[in-house]
């Protein structure tokens, strides 16, 4: 509809009294309600922030919308964007449009509120699926389930991203509709970020939701929003939907902008009153829910950056209230190699632990027993105290399973596979070698396993019948005693599975 079907529509007119920013007051409009859209006589779109007792506070989402003295007309519509399984492998911006305007987006019918309130509890359920990351530290130490809010938090340039990358590409491969909210980024970040779904060939279950740094506040503001629409778009049709949203920080940054133009009282930091529940209630969107006869999850996986590693800042700690855990990206650990560099000492999974197998769950148990211990030894060393066998034992052991959750960017690793090799890797099995030739061994078993149906059944066949570590020692302590004399233990244990 144009601007003057509109007007006749609902014979409301006001008039633009003063531009600042993204943010405009109009005069007139007697009928317009909160939250409603309204159009300028240049056929640009508006949202109505609040309302005053002569004038209405409009947020623009184009940077040249309006002009003082323009014309405004009610659309008694609230903010929807088209939504349907089409959009699947697109780059849009938060109105559904092409990102770009190089593509053509299709065309798609139905559409749906942006702005809705969360699910009640009565339409949520326990979270007790499994979400495989790919990432072996993430998956065997601190887990994620399907529907868990899990904050990722780190200072800029930790591995936040390439982790995230890891887990659209795990969890498209199994058929997850896989949503990015690109809040505020460089078009080359987004281009690199497409380029990585088209060349592993799952960009038919992405959508791309995207602004830029250059794109209006009102516009990058909207962005998380209509990433979460799509994703209860997917639910209602059955389907689990992991959301990322990189990154809430630069979301944050952007609402205070338009707060402080609108000339709202600034508090904490300059932040608005309400930046909490701005983010609080897109949070609780997420969830795992019924629908029909079923549980259909969305996974919010949310970004925030700290300055200096320090975690008490007011985004982050607001952030970390509202989730069911972090995890946290150390920068020390990463300027050491470590990747990803995932702390997990400080990061937390407040439901993941309830989605683990029993198997899964004794071997979180042990790793973070040990690895606290490995922690402790490393500290003693300071004291310059003689090495006795025992902690010589602990400090390799240590050394080899830091160096184990070492994986590249962009790399997973199936979930079994990572039992399998820790079990071996637990069971020093490749006691005396130098970790080089434990890594060749992982990584030929680990191709062999994604190539070779009957070692992978052999290898599944052996994570089921276990419900315990110590159980799965016992059965690959059998397969051990046959190959302990083999020079090419890898080649020897396939043939004997």
């Amino acid at each position: 509809m144009t601007f003057e079907d509109y007007l006749k529509q609902t014979g409301e007119i006001g008039y633009v009294e003063q531009v600042v920013g993204p943010i405009v007051h109009a005069s007139g409009l007697p009928g317009v309600r909160c939250e409603e859209l309204v159009m300028f006589e240049n056929s640009e779109m508006g949202q109505v922030l609040s309302l005053s007792e002569n004038l209405v506070e409009i947020l623009t989402f184009s940077r040249y919308s309006a002009r003082v003295g323009s014309r405004v007309a009610r659309t008694k519509k609230a903010f929807e964007m088209p939504v349907g399984r089409e959009l699947l492998g697109q780059i849009i911006d938060p109105f559904g449009r092409s990102f770009d305007h190089t593509k053509t987006v299709p065309v798609v019918r139905e559409t749906k509120n942006i702005l809705v309130k969360p699910a009640g509890i009565e339409k949520r359920r326990t979270i007790k699926r499994h979400l495989v990351t790919g990432v072996t530290i993430v998956d065997l130490l601190i887990p994620l389930g399907l529907g868990q809010r899990e904050l990722l938090i780190g200072d800029r340039k930790t591995g936040k991203t390439n982790f995230l990358l890891a887990a659209i590409l795990s969890q498209a491969r199994r058929g997850t509709v896989c949503i990015y909210a690109v809040i505020g980024k460089r078009k080359i970040d987004i281009k690199k970020i497409e380029d990585l779904f088209v060349k592993n060939n799952v960009m038919k279950n992405v959508i791309i939701v995207s602004t830029t740094s250059y794109d209006p506040q009102g516009l990058v503001h909207l962005t998380p929003y209509s990433a979460m629409t799509l994703a209860e778009y997917f639910r209602d049709q059955g389907i689990d939907t992991l959301l990322v949203m990189d990154d809430l920080s630069t979301h944050a940054k952007f609402y205070r902008e338009i707060s402080l133009l609108g000339r709202r009282f600034p508090g904490r930091n300059s932040y608005p009153a309400d930046i909490f529940h701005t983010h609080s209630r897109l949070m609780e969107r997420a969830g795992n829910f019924i629908v029909g006869n079923r549980e259909v999850s969305i996974t919010v996986l949310p970004i925030v950056e700290t300055n200096q590693g320090d975690l008490s800042g007011y985004i982050q700690t607001n952030l970390m209230s509202m989730t069911d855990g972090h995890l946290y990206f150390d920068a020390s650990l990463f300027s050491q190699g470590i990747r990803p560099a995932i702390n997990p000492f400080i990061s937390v999974t407040r439901v993941g632990q309830q989605t683990q197998s029993p198997l899964k769950r004794s071997i979180a148990r042990e790793l973070r027993s040990f690895l606290t211990l490995y922690q402790k030894t490393r500290r003693f060393l300071h004291f310059g105290e003689e090495l006795n066998e025992s902690i010589k034992t602990i400090l390799a052991t240590g050394d080899n399973i830091t160096r184990f959750f070492h994986q590249p960017p962009s790399s997973i690793t199936h979930e079994n596979i990572q039992i399998f090799l820790f079990a071996m890797l637990w069971s020093n099995f490749w006691k005396d070698e130098k970790f080089d030739a434990i890594k060749l061994d992982c990584d030929r078993w680990t191709l062999m396993y994604e190539e070779n149906k009957a070692f992978r059944k052999n290898i599944d066949n052996i994570i089921a019948s276990s419900s315990h570590l110590n159980e799965l020692l016992l059965k690959l302590k059998e397969i051990q005693t046959i190959t302990q004399n083999s020079n090419r233990k890898t080649q020897n244990y396939n043939s004997n599975l």
